[in-house]
């Protein structure tokens, strides 16, 4: 299946893709508050104008060109086919759900337990959880980092 990819932004202007099924999928989840803000967790989103994807295919470099044959400071690159492009990005996805199922799941402790390990009371870990837009905005102004991390990345969200 082909997806629809969206530039989007919150009105705190912070810019981030969405990846729909359509876009008639894009404006359902919208209008049901599913799409927020991958930093500040806002529901209030809009689409940006986003670049065309331009079929370029007829502009690849002949496949005999040889490195020693570009100019210096050049390499040579490849465009990858749609699908190869699909199984790449799919693969990137399982990745990101290995990396993200090797966390500790702390639930709605996960503002404590940040702070625990960023005063060195606990020892640091890879944790995900819970946390109120407030309580992210708080633990960024203590100067402790966190990723929010969309459902799609989190198997036990999506159950």
């Amino acid at each position: 299946m082909a997806l629809k990819v969206f530039d989007l932004a919150c009105e705190h202007e912070h810019l981030f893709e969405g990846w729909f099924a359509s876009a008639e999928t894009y404006d359902d989840q919208l209008s049901r508050g599913l799409v927020r803000c991958p930093v500040c967790d806002s529901t209030r989103i809009t689409r940006r104008v986003s670049a065309p994807h331009l079929n370029v295919s007829h502009l690849r470099a002949d496949p005999a060109v040889r490195e020693q044959d570009l100019p210096q400071g050049r390499a040579a690159v490849a465009s990858p086919s749609g699908d190869q492009m699909s199984r790449l990005q799919a693969e990137v996805l399982r990745q990101i759900r290995r990396i993200v199922r090797q966390t500790d799941d702390v639930g709605a402790q996960f503002a404590d337990e940040a702070r625990r390990m960023h005063s060195g009371e606990i020892e640091e870990r890879p944790i995900r959880g819970t946390a109120s837009a407030q309580e992210c905005v708080d633990l960024a102004e203590e100067g402790i980092t966190i990723m929010p991390i969309p459902d799609i990345l989190d198997d036990d969200r999506l159950q």
